[in-house]
This record gives C-alpha cells, sequence and structure tokens, in this order.
C-alpha cells in the first residue's frame, strides 16, 4: 500500500521471502498430516515477529495493526493455518499481556513467547457459548492460596503445544464479571483435552483446555478482579482485522495461481488465458482482491491511529473473509477437474479461509454488531 512506512515495507519482503522458504513448500504436507509447522514457528521467533505488537523491552517490535497484517496476508498466501497459530500466538495472546498485564507479568512471560522458546494460546471458547463470549462459565473462585479455575474451553488454537494459556473466566455472578488469568503448562489441575480435527486450517493445532479445580496464584490474575470484559472487545477489533489479513493473502494466492494456469493449461488447441470468459473470471477476482486489500489496510492504518474501532473491525472481518471463499470457489471452477483435487492448493486454500468467516465472530455475529452500532450511532 502507497502509505506503508518503510519499515512496514521492509517487513512484507522478509515476512514474503520467509514464507517462500519455510512455510509455502511443506504447507500441504502439514495439511495432509493434520501436524504443526513447529520448526517454522520457531524461525518466527528468530526474525523477531512473535511479539510484533509487543514493547522492545521484552524483544518485541513496537508496531500495530498494519505490521500484523502484512504478516498475516504474506503468511496466509504460503500456509494459512501456520499463519492463524502465529495470529494465536502473537496477537490472541503476546498481545493480550503486553496491553494487559502488569510490569512484573510482561517481564516474567513476554521475553521468552516472543523469542519462540514458550508458544502462547488464548481461552475463550467454550462447548456451550462461542458467538456469546460474555456469558462464559469457567469460574474462577477465590481461595486462600489464590483462585481455583473450573471449567472447558474448546476450540483453542494451540492449545497442544502452548507453554502459557491466557484464558477468561467468571468471577462474580454478573454477566459481564469477567476475569483473566495467565495460567502455565503444568498447572496442578490444569490439562489439554482432545485434540479437534477439523474441515480446514489442519496444520493449525486445535484442542481444548481443561480445568478441575485447578491452582493458580493471585500473582496471575491480569489486571483487577471483573475488569475483563473491556480487555476482550478491545482485543477482538485487532484480532479481527489481523484474521481478515490471513483471507486477503488466500485470495491474492488463488489469484496469482489462477494466472499462472490459465498462461499453462491448453484447451481446444489455445491456452486458456486466451479465453475471454477466463481473462473475464481473472479479472474480476483480481479486482476484487484489490478492493480487499484498500479496505483492510485503510482500516487497519485507521486502528493503529485510534481513530476507528469495532464497527470497521467488524465490517473487514465480515466481508473479506466470504469474498475470499467467494474468490477461492471461482479459482477451483477455472481450474476445473485439477481445483478440486488435492494436486493443485486451490481446495485447501477454500477450507482454510472458511473458518475466518466463524472464528473471531461469525459473519453472521459480525452483522448483528454493525447494525446495533450504526443504529446506536444514529440514535445518539
Amino acid at each position: 500500500m502507497w502509505f506503508f512506512s518503510a519499515e512496514e515495507k521492509e517487513l512484507q519482503l522478509v515476512c514474503r521471502d520467509f514464507a517462500s522458504k519455510e512455510l509455502a513448500p511443506v504447507a500441504e504436507k502439514h495439511d495432509h498430516e493434520e501436524s504443526f509447522n513447529l520448526s517454522a514457528f520457531k524461525k518466527m521467533g528468530e526474525l523477531g515477529i512473535l511479539g510484533i505488537t509487543a514493547d522492545p523491552e521484552y524483544g518485541g517490535a513496537g508496531l500495530g495493526a498494519t505490521a500484523s497484517t502484512i504478516v498475516m496476508e504474506e503468511f496466509g498466501k504460503a500456509c494459512a493455518g501456520s499463519t492463524l497459530s502465529y495470529l494465536a500466538h502473537s496477537i490472541l495472546c503476546v498481545n493480550n499481556i503486553q496491553n494487559n498485564g502488569s510490569p512484573e507479568q510482561k517481564a516474567k512471560y513476554l521475553p521468552k513467547l516472543i523469542s519462540g522458546e514458550h508458544i502462547g494460546c488464548m481461552g475463550m471458547s467454550e462447548p456451550e457459548y462461542g458467538s456469546d463470549a460474555v456469558g462464559i462459565q469457567t469460574k474462577a473462585r477465590k481461595t486462600e492460596k489464590g483462585y481455583e479455575i473450573t471449567g472447558t474451553k474448546m476450540w483453542i488454537t494451540n492449545a497442544q503445544y502452548a507453554d502459557i494459556a491466557y484464558v477468561y473466566t467468571r468471577t462474580g455472578e454478573e454477566r459481564k464479571n469477567l476475569s483473566t488469568f495467565i495460567v502455565e503448562k503444568g498447572t496442578p489441575g490444569f490439562h489439554v483435552g482432545k485434540p479437534i480435527h477439523k474441515m480446514g486450517m489442519r496444520s493449525s493445532p486445535t484442542g481444548e483446555l481443561v480445568f478441575d479445580k485447578a491452582q493458580v496464584a493471585s500473582s496471575q490474575l491480569v489486571g483487577k478482579e471483573g475488569d475483563s470484559i473491556y480487555h476482550m472487545m478491545k482485543n477482538l477489533d485487532i484480532e479481527r482485522i489481523t484474521i481478515a489479513g490471513i483471507s486477503l493473502g488466500i485470495a491474492q494466492a488463488c489469484v496469482d495461481q489462477c494466472i499462472k494456469y490459465s498462461m499453462e493449461r491448453k484447451q481446444f488447441g489455445k491456452h486458456i488465458g486466451n479465453y475471454q470468459l477466463i481473462q473475464k473470471m481473472i479479472a474480476e477476482m483480481a479486482t476484487e482482491t484489490e478492493m480487499m486489500r484498500a479496505f483492510l489496510y485503510s482500516v487497519a492504518k485507521e486502528y493503529d491511529r485510534g481513530v476507528r474501532g469495532p464497527t470497521v473491525a467488524a465490517m473487514v472481518k465480515l466481508q473479506i473473509p466470504k469474498m475470499a471463499t467467494k474468490i477461492a470457489l471461482d479459482a477451483i471452477q477455472l481450474h476445473g477437474g485439477y481445483g478440486y483435487s488435492r494436486e493443485f492448493p486451490l481446495e485447501r486454500m477454500m477450507r482454510d479461509n472458511k473458518l475466518n468467516e466463524i472464528g473471531a465472530g461469525t459473519n453472521e455475529v459480525m452483522i448483528m454488531i454493525i447494525a446495533k452500532n450504526l443504529l446506536k450511532e444514529m440514535r445518539d
């Protein structure tokens, strides 16, 4: 984008090169095996991007939503599953601790998370509470030694590999009385449940976090008891912006693959790129992708400047994954039987992107948020 800083442009090139060498060559393998590219993840720490929004004092890059979205797009082109795990670590865990943790918590947890020595996850969704995140029922009860956590978290990205979990709990009867704890692997009463096998994002490990009277110290409470509803909603904005970046990367990868294929594949004695119908499909996909890019990065930049928040974050989260799914389906159609087969990456891209219409708030929830906020603005 024309408004990228010199640092953001350099980041884009570095991430593009990393993705082509460390993610793309093994994306199909990890998708097929449902395995985690742990080697690449550790190298992301060496690259200096696992704490992209964190303070340089702890080893972070000190950048914002625009830079984070650049990483999501470049990585998303190569392997959306690995990118989702990167988002869960850097945005859902590290960014939350950076913004909400105490100086002691940041000093204790961020350096190892940012270096890649530790992997992080976030526990919000539950078996009965997904879209209704504020309704979560995992409870933290005050004890003489700290707190006792009981409940189950579901659909947790990085669950099986996480050393640190940033966990939302209920600490009072009121609906909005939520509190957050940083829970370490090995905590008595805390274990990882069954792995969850998915249609897409198969290279991103997903599982349950189970708390059976898990004992945590008071020092692991983030902020004040009952304060976490604000933390949750604020972090959801940057999560929704950056997850849309993965969809943008998928859409661009589909366009690139279609252009390449149309110059190689022959039908009726000519390369299919010579046929106007194929040209129309490519032109429309490319145009839609550029529209997505302009919209997404303008919102990311405004977020960094503190200009706009939840409504536009929900808008990009609603529209960009929807458009990317359409583009992926169009790309499959252009490739015919090859597009439907696993010989080409398009079917994987379509499967991967569908998650982005569900995670971080479904399309339907985004519609509710957008409409509610617009109507409230009009009333006010």
